[in-house]
């Protein structure tokens, strides 16, 4: 079985461009890893990470990063991937990402940008429920399921509502964010340890039964569970957090993808916190 997710034969590759977030495709209840470099705005070939497990890797930092909006070359990145100015004054840097519930684009009023929020805040949303190393409460637009699942490494997820914007989901969530964590412990994420073993419906139901009557005809009911197995040879004893701005050169192994982290041999490294930055890998 773990056969499958090491390439079978091997192909020598040079490329040099400009990290962004690996996309994913849950195939088999596998996610299917793809690396979309930049050539600073410009889309370079991409590459198939799950082809690479198993194989020896080396990642350096050409010591500077490009926005992934403006292309603007710099030496900080802020966010995932911005300048300062754009941190502060973009839409993908809103208050609302990070807190749903500050989200005022149904009621007309935009934080940052009218019609980038109407086009992703004013939309359908689900709060769910999610196993990694815990059981976690989040929100994501419906569309976005099952990536943002598999970006925060979950095995397990299901729906607990559906709204039809995206302050109300934050409302949710904020409602129960005394009774279940709305973080993911990261680390115990990537060691594969799992600290609670109980039914995730029964899970999602307790929590359910915990909010308010007014979010009762939002609530789902159903029992369809996503489960994710993640293309990962091992999981780390211990975790070493490898940034490219600090080590400069991550030549290692790979030998796991779960979440956004590759996972080496002797350390793991975020690609989506390192978006922008300029890289050159070698297989």
């Amino acid at each position: 079985m773990l056969l499958a997710f090491v390439a079978c034969f091997a192909i020598a590759m040079h490329i040099t461009g400009n990290l962004r977030k690996m996309s994913t495709e849950l195939v088999s209840n596998v996610p299917q890893y793809t690396l979309k470099m930049k050539d600073i705005l410009d889309p370079l070939d991409s590459i198939d990470m799950n082809s690479l497990i198993g194989r020896p890797i080396k990642i350096e930092y050409e010591g500077y990063f490009n926005s992934v909006i403006s292309g603007q070359k710099m030496n900080k990145a802020f966010g995932e991937g911005m300048t300062y100015q754009e941190f502060m004054e973009s839409p993908q840097a809103s208050p609302s990402i990070m807190r749903p519930e500050l989200s005022e684009i149904h009621n007309g009023i935009a934080l940052r940008d009218y019609e980038w929020e109407v086009k992703h805040h004013l939309q359908p949303h689900v709060v769910y429920i999610s196993l990694t190393s815990n059981y976690k409460v989040g929100v994501t637009r419906d569309t976005n399921m099952p990536y943002r699942w598999i970006d925060q490494g979950a095995t397990q997820a299901i729906v607990l509502a559906e709204v039809p914007y995206r302050q109300l989901a934050g409302l949710i969530e904020v409602a129960l964010k005394e009774h279940i964590s709305d973080k993911t412990a990261w680390q115990r994420m990537l060691k594969g340890v799992v600290e609670d073993e109980r039914d995730i419906v029964n899970v999602r139901d307790e929590m359910a039964s915990l909010l308010p009557a007014e979010y009762a005809t939002y609530l789902n009911t159903g029992t369809d569970i996503t489960h994710i197995a993640y293309p990962v040879l091992q999981h780390p004893e211990k975790i070493k957090s490898l940034k490219l701005e600090k080590v400069k050169v991550i030549e290692d192994t790979l030998v796991g993808i779960k979440g956004q982290y590759l996972i080496f041999e002797n350390g793991v490294t975020n690609i989506r916190s390192q978006a922008g930055a300029r890289v050159t890998i070698e297989v």
